[in-house]
């Protein structure tokens, strides 16, 4: 099957292919992250409020996390069934799937702009934020949630570009979207004096152009993933084989989201403005950690759709080892040596007039550190597991699995360990995200043995038949 991915994922070495297919996810999102890093720096540092906008923007993380994951998993479903009908060869599904992709994509980010500006503040009310950030809060996330459709857009077209083995393209317009993200932070707080509406507006404006490059991008291929506007139209079952996979993904990373606006809502009860900013900041170069083992989630996922459309069980196999010992290189790496330096990163995220206020909050930002930064490649183990299983086309037994491990250990944590009066700290909260990581990874790791024993076992009766 002809395709302009220029990589193979179902035939020779896989190493070099996964980490080559890799490095540009790592820098994709990386830019991504600098949309939200360069928010919080540019309000931080030059805005008149200082802290108080890095605990406003932070303070809608887990929240626009909550509301935004159930579509974006449908981007994963879009992306698995792709990478499938390509290692099938199948160009009718892959043509099928993508010009589904876009249009369900667009009424996706339509429906979350809704919510969005319409549920800001009855959700950041909910969830307990203080009320001297509910008005910039509130402020932030409906001009953010202007820009959804594009990232949704977005997020849909990377995953098909990706499935197909095309990882440089969405690298390169990001770059651009990047740039212009920072350009207009500082344009508009600095030049234009305004606070969180500045960044927000930023970040809604480069994620329209990201879309549109990546929309363009699809168009000028000359394989089967060519995207045709004039073709766009929803097939029922296809959107139905996306749905199967994206809505448990989408509804796994909801629950992951509301677990942790959950607890989120028990670190605002400390009601301590320079614990947030630093919470958050420490959370923010968290996010680059994080990003960087993920992209070895994608890896994981679209190899393994591409094999297993293949029926290359055995590689399988070969994607788990590498992409686990990557994350835990990479992350176990990256983890030590930003708590090396974990006062000098801090200090780019957080300002105020007052020096005793900054190393307070800096203070609070190293705690969360030495809890999760150190140790996060547990979360990177994590996420590959659960990637390698969606490539294998199971949707439900993961969702469970994390439901269970990650969602019912930390909001069970949270009501019960947390509130022993010598154990209601932040410290706690911490451990309960380590705890969690673990004991999913373990099962996660557990079904993949079963799953891929029975694909094995099914193939093999397949061909005794023949």
């Amino acid at each position: 099957m002809k395709n302009n991915a220029n990589m193979n994922m179902t035939e020779g070495p896989l190493f070099k292919k996964i980490v080559l297919y890799s490095i540009p996810i790592i820098f994709t999102g990386v830019l991504q992250l600098l949309f939200n890093a360069a928010d919080l720096i540019v309000v931080g540092r030059f805005s008149d409020i200082g802290a108080l906008a890095v605990a406003a923007v932070g303070s809608t993380g887990a929240l626009i996390n909550l509301i935004v994951n159930m579509f974006i998993g449908l981007s994963v479903g879009a992306g698995v069934k792709t990478a499938q009908a390509i290692g099938a060869e199948d160009p009718d599904a892959v043509h099928r799937t993508i010009h589904t992709s876009i249009p369900a994509a667009f009424i996706a980010g339509i429906l979350l702009t809704v919510i969005g500006i319409f549920g800001a503040e009855y959700f950041l009310t909910l969830m307990g934020t203080t009320e001297n950030l509910l008005p910039l809060a509130t402020k932030y996330m409906k001009i953010y949630f202007c820009g959804m459709t594009s990232t949704m857009i977005y997020n849909f077209g990377a995953a098909i570009l990706r499935a197909a083995g095309d990882t440089q393209t969405p690298l390169r317009y990001l770059t651009i979207a990047g740039v212009i993200n920072v350009a207009l932070n500082l344009v508009f707080v600095i030049l234009f004096k305004m606070d969180v509406d500045g960044v927000a507006l930023a970040t809604a404006i480069s994620q329209t152009l990201s879309a549109v490059l990546v929309i363009r991008a699809l168009m000028r291929r000359t394989d089967v993933c060519q995207l045709n506007l004039k073709q766009l139209h929803i097939h029922g079952r296809t959107l139905l084989g996306i749905m199967r996979i994206g809505l448990p993904a989408g509804f796994q990373g909801c629950m992951f989201a509301l677990s942790n606006v959950i607890l989120q809502s028990f670190v605002n009860s400390f009601n301590n403005d320079l614990l947030l900013a630093g919470h958050f900041a420490s959370g923010n170069i968290d996010g680059f950690i994080y990003i960087a083992m993920n992209a070895f989630h994608q890896s994981a996922l679209n190899f393994t759709g591409q094999n297993y459309g293949a029926k290359k069980f055995d590689r399988i196999g070969k994607v788990v080892f590498i992409s686990l010992a990557s994350v835990i290189v990479l992350g176990t790496a990256l983890g030590l040596l930003c708590y090396a330096f974990g006062e000098q990163l801090l200090s780019l995220y957080i300002s105020d007039p007052v020096q005793a206020n900054i190393d307070e909050a800096i203070k609070y930002g190293l705690l969360r550190m030495s809890y999760l930064t150190i140790f996060h490649a547990i979360c990177g183990m994590m996420d590959v597991m659960s990637g390698v299983i969606r490539g294998m086309g199971l949707a439900v037994p993961p969702m469970v699995i994390s439901l269970i491990g990650v969602c019912g250990v930390r909001i069970g944590w949270a009501y019960t360990i947390f509130q022993i009066p010598q154990y209601h700290t932040i410290e706690n909260i911490y451990v309960s995200y380590l705890v969690s990581w673990a004991i999913t990874f373990v099962a996660q790791f557990i079904l993949y043995l079963f799953a891929l024993h029975s694909a094995k076992k099914k193939l093999r009766l397949s061909l005794s038949q023949q």
